[in-house]
């Protein structure tokens, strides 16, 4: 049952992300240019996506537990560290230069368009080269 209500979320979401446009570079882009010619078009899909969280969230964790699975799945860590400090700068760096966040590139593999997938080969390897050098310093 998880994994047919996964399925359907995850179609529900990909839906979302192609007709706010998040599926397109120019559009992400435009938005981050905050300098330039900014492109407010994806300000409503922020607030829209905060504002559905902060409401949801609230009432969800109200539950003793979520409807499909034993215990809730919260973060417990709450301290700053230097890998989530430069992983954020580098994620930030490519999200502003690419225009393609991860979640929309997937969903625009299926457009056939063959730099959202040599983006996620590139984005694939980043991750590869990163657990390696995270491995050999956690050994020092």
């Amino acid at each position: 049952m998880r994994s047919v209500v996964a399925f359907f979320v995850g179609i529900l979401f990909a839906l979302g992300l192609g007709v706010s446009g998040m599926t397109r570079p120019d559009i992400v882009r435009g938005f981050l240019d905050v300098t330039g010619e900014w492109d407010w078009r994806l300000m409503g899909v922020m607030i829209g996506a905060i504002g559905v969280h902060m409401i949801a969230f609230r009432l969800i964790t109200k539950r003793a537990s979520p409807i499909l699975d034993l215990k809730f799945q919260l973060p417990t860590k709450k301290d700053l560290d230097y890998r989530l400090i430069v992983g954020a700068m580098i994620f930030g760096i490519g999200w502003g230069w690419a225009g393609i966040c991860p979640g929309p590139a997937i969903v625009s593999l299926a457009s056939g368009n063959v730099v959202f997938v040599l983006f996620i080969i590139s984005m694939l390897i980043g991750m590869k080269t990163f657990q390696l050098f995270d491995s050999k310093l956690k050994t020092k």
